[in-house]
C-alpha cells in the first residue's frame, strides 16, 4: 500500500473516532442548571435566558436536548431557574418554546393558565424551597378555554374552571354585541387580560411570592405565545 493511502486511511480513522466521540463532548457541555448556577442567577438574567431560548426556537436552531446526560445529571437533584404556568394546549410545548431541557424549569399546566391553590403552592415550592428565580404566566393565542368561557360553556368540572376566567372577560371593555368566540379581537383581548389577571391574582393570593418579589428574589411576569410563529411576547 502506498504511503499516501496509508496517511489517508489514518486521517479517516481519526475523523471517525472524533465524530463518534462528539455526542459525549456535547453531553458534557449541555447539562441541567446546577445549584451554584441557579444561586448566581438574577431574575432578570433568567428571563433573558428564556427569551434567548425562544429566539432559537423561532429560528429553528434548537440546542441538542442531550437527554441521556441530562437524565443522569438530574437524578441526584434539581435546581430549575424558573417556574412557568402554561395552558394545557398541546400546541404550546413549553420546554421546547424556551429551548430548555430536563432539570432547567418547572412547568405547571391547566386549561386557561389560571391559578388555584395547587398551582400557587407549586410556585411557592419552586421558588422558596427549590430556588427558582422567575415565575411566568404563559398564555397563548386563540385559547380554547378562553373561547369556552366567552361563550358561557358549561360541562361537568369544566364549568367551575371556566368561571375563573370570567373576571378577565368582564374586565375587557368594548366589543358591544360581539362578546363571544366568533369575535377574534375580543378573544385576543380576553386572552391577554386573563394573563394579566392571573399575574395580579398570584401577587394577591400568595404572600410568599409577593414578599419574594418585593425583596428582589424573584420576578413574576406575564407572556403570550404566538401559535402563528412560535414567538413569546412579554406583557408589561
Amino acid at each position: 500500500m502506498k504511503r499516501n493511502s496509508i496517511i489517508t486511511l489514518g486521517i479517516a480513522a481519526i475523523a471517525a473516532i472524533a465524530v463518534a466521540a462528539l455526542p459525549f463532548v456535547i453531553e458534557a457541555e449541555k447539562l441541567p442548571v446546577t445549584a451554584d448556577e441557579q444561586k448566581a442567577m438574577s431574575p432578570d438574567e433568567v428571563l433573558d435566558l428564556l427569551m434567548a431560548g425562544n429566539e432559537r426556537y423561532v429560528s429553528g436552531k434548537l440546542s441538542d436536548p442531550n437527554v441521556r446526560a441530562r437524565i443522569k445529571a438530574a437524578s441526584s437533584g434539581q435546581f430549575p431557574k424558573a417556574v412557568i404556568l402554561s395552558c394545557l394546549d398541546s400546541r404550546v410545548p413549553v420546554e421546547k418554546v424556551f429551548d430548555v431541557g430536563i432539570g432547567d424549569i418547572f412547568v405547571g399546566r391547566v386549561a386557561g393558565n389560571i391559578e388555584n391553590e395547587d398551582q400557587l403552592g407549586s410556585m411557592e415550592f419552586a421558588t422558596k424551597a427549590a430556588g427558582s428565580k422567575l415565575v411566568m404566566v404563559l398564555g397563548h393565542e386563540a385559547c380554547g378555554a378562553v373561547k369556552g368561557a366567552c361563550d358561557g360553556v358549561e360541562m361537568g368540572n369544566l364549568t367551575a374552571l371556566l368561571s375563573k376566567i370570567r373576571p378577565a372577560i368582564d374586565a375587557v371593555k368594548g366589543h358591544e354585541g360581539a362578546r363571544n368566540s366568533k369575535n377574534a379581537e375580543f378573544v385576543a383581548d380576553v386572552v391577554e387580560m386573563n394573563v394579566r389577571q392571573t399575574v395580579a391574582d398570584i401577587r394577591e393570593r400568595s404572600e410568599v411570592l409577593a414578599e419574594m418579589e418585593g425583596n428582589g428574589e424573584i420576578r413574576i411576569v406575564g407572556a403570550l405565545y404566538s401559535l402563528q410563529d412560535g414567538s413569546v411576547r412579554l406583557i408589561d
